[in-house]
């Protein structure tokens, strides 16, 4: 019988033993479910533990209460059958079993049930179907998740189309999920249903499309999926002009040169044409925050002039994005431990200096501050006194 370690590591051991207590599970009332089971196997260090009971909303939440927990709920969570304990400071998801009754593509209907299978049944792949005894550590498998996790395979439970049918954005998770714990090419039956319903993901918000891409492609090694999604034609639908991936491997293996973590929004850049204009257009498309989109757009900038200069003008991050994606990763990294000067004078310093108030102090003051940068940063007092002189002989 395949065990994972339990209790899992939290800051409050005891704060989860009650709640599990509390859930019944030493009659298998509760087990811990999915991603922290498949993660635990995997001898990651889990990020979330999940929780599934047999019992309702309502009763879980009463009796997490009277175990002296902090929970809470929402009537959508509840409708949902979710419930919120908190425990060492962080948040456990508890979620009463589940049937799906209707699905749309982007929303389920669901009845609650009692039985283990029927609920590991509408969870997306074999590995986050896993479910584990909070007592013993003992694995359920009821789909094959166990030798899919050892063969690194991401396989649909059942019929793959079916299940893209119930939610779109599984397409998207199929990628992620594979350039993540997948060994070579995709499930030959998953990836040619993703490939027939690439065209669900028009269904999709763009901010959901946004937010699993950016996930997928901040994985350690994106690039062999990326390349199977082209090939497939997955980015057709939604982003045609992602058309090859030999600037996302560049900076992929850039990112691991400079010791630079990866990342999400920096990778889509590589992936999209070097245009402020397009990027700009694509930010508003998948609906980014301002501040994502402007990184995008900056991304596409040239690497003129030195790093400490671009990094003043643009930010370190940014610049650092410029950097690793022109193919310089020893400056790159350089750039992430330098520390950005304040500009020292004002327009007040200018004026006491001689010049007159009004538009002319804010005109020298940007031509000393560029004279500044350009000079490498060095005396501000000397540049200005110059630039002073000049404008009051003008």
């Amino acid at each position: 019988m395949t065990t994972v370690a339990v209790p899992p590591t939290v800051d409050d051991v005891d704060s989860l033993v009650r709640l599990v207590a509390a859930l019944d599970g030493a009659a298998d009332g509760a087990r811990y479910i999915g991603g922290w089971v498949r993660d635990a196997l995997l001898g990651l260090d889990p990020q979330d533990i999940d929780v599934a009971t047999r019992l309702a909303p309502q009763e879980a939440e009463r009796r997490a209460k009277a175990a002296g927990l902090n929970s809470w709920s929402t009537p959508s969570g509840l409708a949902h059958g979710t419930i919120g304990v908190v425990v060492g400071g962080k948040t456990i998801e508890v979620t009463t079993l589940r049937r799906d009754v209707a699905t749309d593509g982007r929303h389920a209907t669901v009845a609650f049930t009692e039985d283990w299978r029927e609920d590991a049944a509408r969870r997306d792949f074999t590995i986050n179907a896993l479910s584990a005894d909070p007592l013993t550590g003992a694995v359920h498998d009821y789909f094959g998740g166990l030798d899919d996790l050892a063969a690194g395979r991401v396989r649909f439970i059942g019929e793959a189309e079916q299940r893209i049918a119930e939610d779109h954005l599984r397409i998207l998770r199929f990628f992620r999920f594979h350039a993540r714990f997948g060994r070579g090419d995709p499930d030959p039956a998953s990836y040619a249903a993703c490939v027939a319903r690439a065209r669900d993901l028009m269904a999709l918000s763009r901010e959901r499309i946004a937010t699993e891409l950016l996930k997928l492609l901040a994985v350690t090694a994106p690039v062999a999926t990326v390349e199977a999604m082209l090939a497939g034609g997955l980015f057709v639908p939604v982003l045609p002009e992602i058309v090859a991936a030999d600037r996302l491997a560049a900076l992929v293996a850039a990112e691991a040169s400079a010791g630079i973590a990866p990342d999400g929004l920096r990778r889509l850049a590589a992936l999209l044409p070097t245009s402020a204009d397009v990027a700009d257009t694509i930010g508003g498309r998948l609906r980014l925050s301002k501040a994502e989109r402007k990184r995008l757009v900056l991304a596409t900038g040239n690497t003129d002039g030195s790093p400490e200069a671009l990094a003043y003008e643009i930010g370190t991050e940014s610049a650092v994005d410029r950097l690793l994606l022109h193919g310089a990763p020893d400056v790159a990294r350089d750039v992430t431990n330098w520390p950005r000067p304040r500009f020292p004078l004002s327009g007040g310093d200018l004026i006491a200096m001689g010049l007159t108030p009004g538009p002319i102090v804010a005109t020298t003051l940007r031509v000393i501050e560029q004279r500044w940068v350009a000079s490498g940063f060095a005396d501000a007092d000397a540049i200005a006194r110059r630039e002073v002189a000049i404008a009051l002989r003008g």
